[in-house]
């Protein structure tokens, strides 16, 4: 159970089989960083929404990030500062950006006064509420439809006025990980 809510966090992190996700790196003509800022460096760890206690760690490091589960031990790929996952920060949003299948996923990293890290995204795992979602979004922003290896994913290419509309009006939204060190 412990790693099935840094498993779903995990999964928002990257991709879900429904995603919003995005021409190119956002936001547009933004450099991305070289490292990850010190201010974003550390330990950080989910809350097990069961037992209320602290599960796995997630330790966010200049190159890039990696899990440790309880016991100390790295499980799951490690993700590095690349061509294919950019950091850029705008507006004190940081944009984390994978390139998968031709599209860029994209997940904003919203620090917290404590540290603590929000990971936003477009979440559309609800049947209905990613309808209402889309429905909502086309009037805003047209999308292309394409389905890769059974996933789909809903590519818009917005500006970055278009882009920081959609952060303030509540499109993304996510989980918290708290700053342990």
């Amino acid at each position: 159970m412990r790693h099935l809510l840094l498993a779903l966090v995990w999964s928002a992190l990257l991709y879900s089989c429904q995603e919003v996700t995005f021409k190119e790196a956002q936001p547009l003509k933004i450099a991305p960083l070289k490292e990850v800022p010190v201010n974003l460096q550390g330990t950080y760890q989910t809350i097990d929404q069961t037992t209320g206690e602290f599960s796995d760690t997630l330790i966010v490091e200049s190159w890039g990030y990696r899990f440790k589960d309880k016991n100390g031990v790295d499980w799951l790929t490690r993700g590095s500062l690349s061509d294919t996952m950019v950091l850029k920060v705008y507006q004190n949003y940081y944009f984390l950006n994978y390139k998968t299948e031709g599209h860029w996923i994209v997940r904003i990293i919203q620090q917290e006064p404590s540290g603590a890290l929000r990971f936003l995204s477009i979440d559309l795992r609800n049947e209905v509420k990613r309808k209402e979602i889309l429905k909502k979004l086309r009037k805003k922003i047209p999308y292309k439809e394409a389905i890769v290896n059974g996933d789909t994913f809903y590519q818009i290419n917005p500006t970055v006025d278009q882009l920081m509309a959609l952060i303030k009006e509540g499109y993304f939204t996510g989980d918290k990980l708290n700053k342990i060190k």
